[in-house]
């Protein structure tokens, strides 16, 4: 956790300012480790306070380690000015893309004679690279959704629900150690498997039928985010070609990932695949995501996106390819860049699943 803090002040002086009020619920527990819905921290060039009400203090106490734990009596603009006040702090960096413009608005009325800074995105930048402990808690998320997966297997079956499966799935990581859902899982069966957000729904598999199932967990606050695309009975010979192109575009893009790369090229090689093969208008999204604390985070692998991937990055590679009236098939890993290449934290079978 010191590392965290101490990377973040290491930005302080380009940006001219003595502290940041930190107040975005991953950002609070990606530096303070809180897991409560109630804190602002301040974190200062030499101390860092937390601020948090009676419902939280013992709770804070026991996960804010390094922190000075400050328990509400007053307002929290008030309670926020005390503070910045007893630590000398004139110019104050905020985050200008989680606050409103109306709680803006009550940091410059409150916060007399301190200036305001927006720091942007320097809090996310530093949560792209993910250290040893956060790649451990994903990599688990990651074995949960696998034995998931294994196990909703032999679930699947002509007159089960898509959305019987959404919950045997989620029942299933939260009984061996998921928290919570990454997001609404997606079960999209049949011709509704071209809707690539196709959440799940009262409609039957049947005999036939394409399955993309797109899922994922959250272990100590870290996600993980996976998809495979199965067939129950028999596969469709034109959905079996795309099937097969999805694959060949994944493998492509995943033998290309290492630290040095280009966001947009490793979505280049995806998309000119399935562009090649005629199914270029059927891919319609990005290639894949950063994930951690939020399920999507920065950077992407899009063809718009210039970021240079670096060691710790984690990211799904998921292409795709959607033909209205026929069906979909997706093929979703997450990886970790290494320093040499990348590690797949998705070991269910890619190979194509005909149950």
């Amino acid at each position: 956790m010191q590392n965290r803090i101490d990377n973040l002040r290491e930005s302080f002086e380009s940006a001219g300012i003595d502290a940041v009020l930190v107040s975005n619920p991953y950002n609070l527990r990606y530096l303070t480790s809180f897991t409560g819905t109630y804190g602002w921290a301040v974190i200062g060039k030499e101390k860092c306070v937390f601020i948090t009400d009676f419902r939280y203090d013992e709770q804070a106490r026991r996960q804010c380690k390094g922190y000075d734990i400050v328990v509400l009596e007053k307002g929290i603009f008030e309670t926020i000015f005390n503070v910045l006040q007893e630590l000398g702090i004139s110019n104050l960096g905020f985050e200008d893309n989680h606050i409103t413009y109306r709680q803006y608005e009550n940091y410059s009325s409150a916060f007399k004679n301190v200036n305001l800074f927006p720091v942007k995105n320097s809090i996310q930048e530093l949560r792209t690279i993910k250290d040893e402990e956060e790649i451990s808690k994903i990599q688990r998320a990651a074995q949960i959704a696998d034995s998931a997966f294994s196990h909703i297997l032999e679930i699947i079956k002509p007159g089960v629900s898509e959305l019987d499966i959404a919950l045997e799935l989620e029942f299933y990581m939260r009984k061996n150690g998921a928290s919570s859902l990454s997001f609404d899982t997606i079960v999209a069966s049949g011709q509704r498997s071209s809707m690539p957000h196709g959440v799940a729904t009262n409609k039957l598999i049947r005999y036939g039928d394409t399955v993309t199932i797109d899922f994922g967990c959250v272990f100590e606050g870290y996600c993980s985010d996976m998809t495979r695309t199965i067939f129950v009975g028999k596969v469709d010979e034109k959905l079996k070609e795309i099937y097969e192109i999805v694959l060949q575009a994944q493998l492509a893009a995943l033998d290309i990932l290492k630290p040095g790369i280009i966001s947009r090229d490793v979505d280049r090689i995806a998309r000119g695949i399935i562009s090649e093969k005629g199914f270029g208008d059927n891919f319609g999204h990005s290639l894949g995501h950063s994930v951690g604390l939020e399920i999507h985070e920065k950077p992407r692998l899009s063809s718009k996106d210039e970021t240079v991937l670096k060691q710790g990055m984690v990211l799904t590679v998921e292409p795709g390819i959607y033909v209205e009236g026929l069906g979909g098939v997706r093929i979703e890993d997450l990886v970790v860049i290494t320093q040499e290449g990348f590690q797949n934290l998705v070991t269910s079978p890619k190979d194509l699943i005909i149950l």
